[in-house]
């Protein structure tokens, strides 16, 4: 069994927008596969499920993985990647600024 180099992003991605895609071709730049890891999300819009498969479909990413923030840990020291990227607090910081900018445009 021979081990493959590989990147891991971790994020929520709800929903995709052009700072993650530009994160991902950064980290697919740097060589190897990279693999797009799609956390839960309470009161997320999409489901995890719909996440993953947004995901899915860039052309950047190998490998698209499902996990609950409970098992990140142990998913990590099995996989055991060249180089991990965490996304959760900018997805969280951005997807609030999204959802604040939308609410504003309805008020008017």
């Amino acid at each position: 069994f021979r081990r493959v180099l590989f990147r891991s992003v971790i994020g929520y991605f709800d929903l995709l927008q052009p700072w993650h895609l530009a994160q991902l071709n950064a980290a697919r730049s740097a060589g190897g596969k990279l693999a797009a890891i799609v956390l839960s999300l309470e009161n997320a819009l999409l489901s995890q499920r719909a996440r993953a498969e947004l995901a899915a479909a860039l052309r950047m990413l190998d490998y698209v993985i499902i996990a609950d923030d409970v098992d990140l840990e142990t998913l990590l020291a099995r996989l055991v990647p060249a180089a991990t990227i965490r996304l959760e607090e900018e997805d969280l910081r951005r997807r609030g600024q999204l959802i604040e900018h939308v609410q504003q445009r309805q008020i008017r």
